[in-house]
Order: C-alpha cells, then structure tokens, then sequence
C-alpha cells in the first residue's frame, strides 16, 4: 500500500515537473511588419525606435525588413517575410507569436496564413501564431492606388506613403483586391476564416490644423498630404484607406477613437507613431 502511495506521489511530482518546465520554457515573442515599400532598417525609417520599445516592453521581438515593393506572394515579399519570422521563432525558441502588421503588412501576413501549402515554412509559423494584430490594413484596397497606376495627380503627391507603380501598389488596386480576397485570400466577406485570430485597429480621420497641437503627432507635413488625399475617399478614412478597406478582413478591434487618448483620430502615418497611447494600448494587448 505504501509502495503504491509512494509511487503516485512521484507520478505528480513529476508530472507537476513537466507541467512547470513547459511553462518556465515557453516564451512569446512579437514580430513587427512594416507596409508597402523596401526597408533595410524598418526601425528606424518606418517604425520608431521608441515606439517598438514600449510596445515590446522587455519581450522578445523582431522587426521585419523586407521588399514589399513585390506583389505578396514574391520570394522578396511573403519569401522573405517567411525567412525572417522563421529564423526569429528558431533563435528565441519561440512558441507564442505575436505579429502586428501595419498597411500592406496586413495583406503579405494573410498571404502565408491563407496559403499553408505555398511555402514549407509557413505550417511552422502558423502553428506559433496566436495574433495578428492589422494597423490600418489594405484588405479591400484603396482608391488611392488606382489613381496612382492611372498615372495622375496622385503618383507624386503619395510617393512618399505608397510608392510609385510597384507590384505592390497595383495589387493594392480595389479591383485586384477584391479577386485577390475571392480567389487567395482568406478572412474577408463570403470566405473562410483565418486560421489564427486577426483584429484590425481601425483609423478614421486625418485632423491638420496648424492650431491643435495633436495635429504634430509623428510630424505636421504628413497631416497635410494625408488631408489632401482624403478628401478622395470617404468620410470615414485615414488619409490613405477608407475605414471599410481597414475592417476588411478578420474582426475589428477597435476604431480609433474608442480606445485612444482624447478620443483622437489616427491618420495613416501616426497609426505607426506612438499617437495618444497607441503604443500602450498595443501592449497592454499582447
């Protein structure tokens, strides 16, 4: 009888062991997408230093340097994305990942998740995902995009936010998204779900008046150009998306002014600042 008891008594030591090993060595991690464009140093030239700090707060994290110039499924794009999340998630041991995406990030990040089978890394990334959390998506695309690969006025004036007539921007035309969502990518109206859990934060208007001191938030020529090309999209937008394009595909989080401090908008640029605590209010979230 006592042989009996003893041996359960080691069957739940070593079984509590094994439960408080698995949670000594599990360890989350966040990665940080970048949009439209080629970085070399996403840190600096498209996120901020600041801003990747407090949202990362200590844990674990990457931030991504890619050619999403391509369309998204391209080696320098998803190809890349790929390798690079891959080789984070082996280095740091990484079970539970965290991604927030920003802009087209949003659409090269429902690429790998949408198609399992493209890519013989992408099972092993889906299966660490636990959140992808979409700032200012291009799900459904934008109006913008069209006018730039029409060739007028826009081209020059959104050189600075889209880029010129890159794959990238022509795949973010309404048209090509809208075949795009229907035929390759999953998480929008009328299609199956994603395979891991993908929230939008949603921006919805551009404030530029020289005389609110919010308007100066991730810097005042920005707000400009951003209420130039609003003024080409609907109501509701955040100078570059139309707020339908960003609650486009997954579930919505939340829209901007619910959550942020003074019930302020994001604009398309500040949604990568740390603009009335965002960046806490994305922590807090992982």
């Amino acid at each position: 009888m006592k042989l009996q008891s003893l041996k359960s008594s080691l069957m739940i030591i070593m079984l509590s062991l094994g439960l408080l090993s698995s949670s000594v060595w599990a360890v989350k991690g966040i990665a940080f997408v970048h949009g439209t464009g080629a970085n070399d140093d996403a840190l600096n030239d498209y996120w901020n230093p600041s801003v990747i700090s407090k949202i990362a707060d200590g844990r674990p994290h990457t931030v991504i340097n890619c050619e999403f110039t391509e369309y998204a499924w391209k080696d320098g794009a998803a190809g890349c994305l790929a390798g690079q999340l891959e080789s984070f998630i082996q280095s740091k041991n990484i079970d539970n990942l965290v991604i927030l995406t920003h802009s087209h990030g949003g659409n090269v990040m429902r690429w790998i998740l949408s198609n399992p089978t493209w890519d013989s890394r992408y099972p092993a990334i889906i299966n660490v995902t636990t959140k992808v959390t979409a700032i200012a998506a291009s799900s459904l695309g934008t109006p913008l995009a069209n006018a730039v690969i029409d060739g007028n006025v826009f081209e020059s004036i959104l050189g600075w936010i889209l880029g010129y007539k890159s794959d990238a921007v022509r795949m973010q035309q309404t048209s090509w998204m809208a075949n795009y969502n229907q035929n390759w990518l999953l998480g929008t109206a009328g299609r199956p779900s994603l395979p891991v859990y993908f929230q939008s934060v949603i921006g919805s208007d551009v404030d530029s008046s020289p005389f609110d001191g919010d308007s100066y938030c991730g810097g005042y020529p920005y707000q400009l150009g951003l209420e130039v090309t609003q003024n080409w999209l609907d109501d509701c937008s955040d100078g570059f998306l139309e707020c339908s394009s960003q609650a486009g595909a997954g579930v919505v989080w939340f829209y901007d002014k619910s959550k942020t401090k003074g019930r302020e908008p994001l604009s398309h640029h500040q949604s990568r600042r740390d603009c009335f605590n965002l960046s806490n209010i994305l922590k807090n979230n992982i």
